[in-house]
């Protein structure tokens, strides 16, 4: 049986999926968690066919549930014809295999269905990296489930060693060596990626970073904003790989908008470091604007789950060597709310530290407010400066109308004669350090 149920996920597989309320974990909302779980299923292609929550007083090492409880699993697997079992939690190895002879059918738990996820929409070479360091970190732990078909090859004298165990080791050890080269290929990305922010650095063009919990709206503002056609669907996980454009703001010619891979809650500690190179991208903004789904029954534990990502990016914590990064809240699908709950949270809005924004990437609304509010941030600094130019040093003068907002220019004589150019130009202080730079 066990070689039967240890094949990939396939798409269009009925499964029942099952939440697990553990008494010491403390579910804040177990139906919006169940249908969360529900939504990661539906993310890969998966048809959903029942779904319900088992309370767990006591875990049992060996299946997680009691008996009964499994059979109740069971139960609802024979009775949906289900070909595949959800535990949208954390399984060991053993619990996952005791699980799969018990009810027959395949058994994945949180871990493994994000990975799968994952896997499936990987679209860039880093992206598939990361995925596959991470698949790999995660099944070097379960070859006992990968090798099960290996137990009836053993042999030699007696009851340890023979060809099942030299095979098991020998897999590990290719997982061990390929997941080494996996790292060092992208420490050099990580290295790669330090190059690209240290070169953005210098450039004129400040960064705005669009962060969030996974299916907030992220990549339909990031469309709304750019023009651009990111995928954007009201799925889970619906974009893995960032995305940068170049955008104009109010009194900011160019900034580049960065859409960044959507965060959840229990994201599996393989996928947390794998996909560090990738989300250390938000380090270098200028700006960060924190997509929430505003109508979200979990908005709050949405919010801080990605206020603990950016902490553990060292982005916000208050300690000294913190990196200090103004955040703009986007209160998104305000178009999905009623209107006493939008008059509630307009109240709320009212008396939030942070600057927060209503919006609807879907419709627009609010979108512009949001630039605007963006753009105020960015050029709060900016200090207004008088030059007097040659008319003839053209470099310099295009550049301050390419990096700064020219407020008045006019034409004049030096005192030899020579045409002169008098600018009055709005710069903030890295915009004035760059000029002078120039001179």
């Amino acid at each position: 049986m066990t070689e039967d149920v240890s094949g990939e996920v396939s798409r269009g597989a009925k499964a029942v999926v099952v939440l697990p309320d553990i008494r010491a974990a403390h579910i804040q909302d177990p139906e919006a968690r169940l249908a969360e779980g529900c939504g990661l299923a539906l993310a890969i292609g998966i048809e959903v066919v029942e779904s319900f929550i088992v309370p767990v007083r006591d875990v049992r090492p060996a299946t997680l549930f009691g008996s009964g409880q499994v059979d109740r699993i069971k139960l609802a697997c024979d009775m949906e014809e289900a070909e595949l079992v959800i535990v949208d939690g954390a399984l060991s190895a053993i619990q996952q295999r005791n699980l799969e002879e018990k009810i027959g059918r395949k058994v994945i738990d949180r871990t493994g269905l994000i990975l799968e996820i994952f896997g499936e929409r990987a679209a860039t070479a880093e992206g598939r990296l990361q995925v596959e360091l991470a698949h790999l970190d995660y099944q070097a732990g379960r070859l006992v489930r990968s090798w099960t078909h290996l137990e009836r090859q053993r042999g030699g004298f007696g009851f340890l060693g023979g060809p099942g165990e030299t095979q098991i080791e020998a897999d590990r050890r290719m997982i061990r060596d390929r997941m080494g080269r996996l790292r060092r290929e992208l420490e050099q990305v990580r290295r790669t990626r330090a190059l690209h922010r240290a070169r953005r650095g210098r450039a004129p063009w400040p960064v705005v970073a669009l962060v969030g919990y996974t299916n907030a709206g992220k990549s339909t503002l990031f469309n709304r904003m750019t023009g651009a056609g990111v995928m954007a669907e009201d799925l889970l996980f619906a974009t893995l790989d960032p995305t940068m454009r170049g955008i104009t703001l109010p009194g900011v010619e160019k900034a580049i908008l960065s859409d960044t891979v959507g965060f959840i809650s229990d994201l599996p500690t393989q996928l947390v470091a794998a996909f560090r190179a990738t989300l250390e991208e938000v380090t270098g903004a200028d700006v960060i604007v924190h997509v929430r789904d505003i109508s979200s029954p979990m908005t709050d534990m949405q919010k801080a789950e990605v206020e603990q990502v950016l902490a553990d990016l060292g982005v916000n914590t208050g300690e000294e060597d913190s990196l200090v990064i103004p955040v703009v809240e986007a209160w998104n699908k305000w178009d999905a709310l009623t209107e006493v709950r939008s008059e509630e949270l307009t109240e709320q809005a009212e008396r939030e530290e942070r600057a927060v924004v209503p919006l609807s990437a879907l419709t627009g609304l609010g979108v512009v407010a949001l630039e605007r509010t963006v753009s105020d941030i960015l050029t709060a600094s900016a200090v207004v400066h008088s030059f007097t130019l040659p008319a003839t040093d053209g470099q310099r003068i295009a550049w301050l109308h390419a990096h700064g907002e020219v407020l008045d220019e006019r034409t004049g004589k030096g005192e030899d004669g020579s045409p002169q150019l008098e600018m009055a130009v709005r710069l903030d202080p890295r915009e004035y350090g760059k000029f002078l730079a120039l001179s």
